[in-house]
């Protein structure tokens, strides 16, 4: 099912939302600045010690234990038994210089009513450096990461509800912005209103709104 476009005036249907939930990499910064690039390759290099094969096959397997298993730590955990904690801490030492502020985006989220978390399959410690370099800091009321999720990552039911429940939020009255489409499925059951930050919409019912533009986005519900 293809959601239609944006009616003028979509602010009513974030009227009733009082927790504003953001997931982190390539959502709260464009895309187009790489930066999980430099993660995948820290990722792949762990496959390549741990599989013990080559720098393609190894970049194959990441891949196949993101799109298998939510993340790749999920899929090294279950097939080879690794030690989480060097894992997350060795792949998120980046060079952070490629973000930029964002005031924009900063005085759109300051706008939104309510309360504002983020939530990421990363760990808190990197999304706060994530959030520092694009002039985000004290905006936000909580931020989770894999690990408030017992290491389960979205997109499983298990990771949301283990989150959503550490917050307190209520699920009828909050809003998620997801860039990976397959993680608003479980967010849309729940009863939060859904929306894709993404280049390009995606056709699924549990899609409700889509935006090229977060702060564009946000700044119309004010």
């Amino acid at each position: 099912m293809t959601r239609a476009p944006l009616s003028p005036d979509f602010a009513p249907e974030f009227s009733h939302v009082e927790t504003w939930v953001f997931d982190l990499d390539n959502t709260l910064y464009p895309p187009e600045t790489r930066l999980f690039d430099q993660i995948n390759t820290r990722m792949t290099d762990w496959v390549m010690r741990v599989a013990g094969v080559e720098r393609a096959a190894a970049d194959q397997l990441r891949h196949r234990y993101w799109r298998d298993h939510g993340t790749t730590l999920a899929g090294l955990m279950r097939y080879h038994d690794i030690d989480p904690a060097p894992y997350l801490e060795e792949v998120h030492e980046i060079d952070f210089s490629v973000l930029s502020p964002d005031p924009a985006l900063a005085a759109a989220i300051a706008g939104l009513p309510g309360r504002k978390i983020v939530y990421t399959n990363g760990t808190r410690p990197y999304a706060e450096r994530v959030i520092a370099h694009r002039g985000l800091a004290d905006l936000f009321d909580a931020v989770y990461g894999v690990e408030h999720a017992g290491l389960i990552p979205k997109p499983e039911r298990a990771a949301f509800e283990a989150v959503f429940a550490a917050d307190g939020l209520t699920h009828a009255r909050a809003a998620m912005f997801e860039d990976d489409p397959r993680n608003l499925a479980v967010p849309f059951a729940m009863g939060l209103r859904t929306v894709l930050v993404a280049p390009e919409p995606e056709p699924a019912d549990f899609i409700e709104h889509h935006t090229d533009d977060l702060a564009g986005f946000l700044a119309r519900l004010v």
